[in-house]
């Protein structure tokens, strides 16, 4: 199943400039593992251990996978896999 990951503009430097990156698997866990497989890098900024790192959000067809199944949650050939770093901060 190909399902296309979009990839934010500070994960690029781990894709190879790609903002698109399409790999295989049927649910979240293994596109994400299929993802690290092909770019190494991006691995560690993306995990922290088996988890989804704390500020990083994941979705699926823009459905936010903590209100789904998270990492168990199924996907389909043409389902595309959002990266969405959170943006902290605010005036001073």
């Amino acid at each position: 199943m190909a399902i296309r990951v979009h990839i934010p503009t500070p994960l690029r430097q781990y894709t190879e400039g790609q903002e698109t990156v399409e790999v295989q698997g049927t649910t979240v866990a293994e596109v994400l593992r299929a993802l690290g497989e092909q770019y190494p890098g991006i691995t560690e900024r993306l995990f922290d251990g088996e988890k989804i790192r704390r500020f990083v959000n994941v979705y699926v067809n823009d459905e936010d996978i903590r209100y789904l199944q998270n990492l168990d949650t199924p996907v389909k050939d043409g389902d595309e896999v959002s990266i969405i770093p959170a943006v902290a901060g605010g005036s001073r």
